[in-house]
């Protein structure tokens, strides 16, 4: 039996149908290569439409699959640096070790984090130790038991000796449909949200979202769908109660090659210069 998802995963399937797959307002590309040696090579860049300012990086990640160990590092177009080591399974089924360290040379900004995560048929626990920022300890933890989900998010400050975050969600997830309800912010922004596969072309989904303590107390909806038009293509639309529509169009050029185009609309300003158009371009050797 599979282990639970990740807190952070409690919803995922609505956020991926809304979120995914709209580079709007950007020009972005991807290059990726992997080696037969088990080394994969990744370079991304993206163009801000309304600033112009570009931002890049380039990630090697090396993986044997044989030790359970994999080796990341990167070096971004703002001068940060940074390194994970991950060993899976080896002291223990399920339990993955890491540390990640980040390095800014430009101000000597440093820090270095601990994780461990634990998977197991009926949970899923994970709990990370900032070294530099506190110390802070943070921890989450998803039980699982036939579909049903119910997790917990705190952040602990070692130094200042309190509480810094809580979270909490619950959800119920099948292959065809899933929901979930989220408390974020420390429990003052609360989400409701359904995902539904409705056929092998077609996905819907929705969210709702309620922040306490903003002083419009309106709540935020958002719908959207996304429909398979054939085995390399498809397309995307949402909507919000606010009248801002995104639509999107991704597409398989050939394989390894996958181009995304996508725009958003307030439509109460369609005269305006209130809109955002994007390119993805994705570029991946198999």
């Amino acid at each position: 039996m599979a282990a639970p998802v990740p807190f952070t995963d409690i919803g995922k399937a609505v956020n991926d149908l809304l979120g995914k797959d709209y580079p709007a307002g950007s020009v972005k590309l991807e290059v990726k290569t992997n080696t037969f040696s088990g080394v994969n090579f990744t370079a991304t860049g993206a163009k801000d439409n309304k600033s112009g300012v570009i931002n890049g990086e380039l990630k090697t990640k090396y993986t044997d699959k044989r030790n359970g160990v994999t080796f990341t590092e990167a070096w971004s177009s703002s001068n940060l640096l940074t390194g994970e080591i991950e060993v899976a399974d080896k002291l223990a089924r399920g339990l993955k070790l890491a540390v990640n360290a980040s390095l800014l040379p430009a101000v000597g900004q440093k820090n270095v984090k601990l994780t461990t995560e634990y998977k197991h048929s009926k949970l899923h626990s994970r709990t990370n130790v900032d070294l530099f920022k506190g110390p802070a300890v943070a921890s989450d933890l998803v039980v699982g038991h036939e579909g049903f989900l119910v997790g917990g998010d705190v952040a602990y400050n070692v130094h200042d000796g309190r509480v810094t975050r809580y979270n909490a969600a619950i959800g119920y997830a099948v292959p065809e449909y899933s929901l979930a309800l989220n408390a974020s912010q420390a429990c003052s922004v609360f989400s409701g949200s359904y995902f539904h596969r409705v056929n092998a072309d077609l996905e819907a989904g929705g969210k709702a979202v309620w922040d306490s303590k903003a002083n419009a107390q309106a709540v935020g909806i958002e719908v959207g769908a996304k429909y398979t038009l054939d085995r390399t293509t498809f397309v995307k639309a949402k909507i919000d109660n606010g009248g801002r529509l995104g639509l999107g169009y991704t597409q398989v050029i050939r394989p390894g090659v996958k181009v995304s185009l996508a725009g958003l609309f307030d439509t109460t300003r369609i005269n305006e210069n209130a809109h955002k158009i994007g390119l993805s371009l994705l570029l991946e050797s198999n």
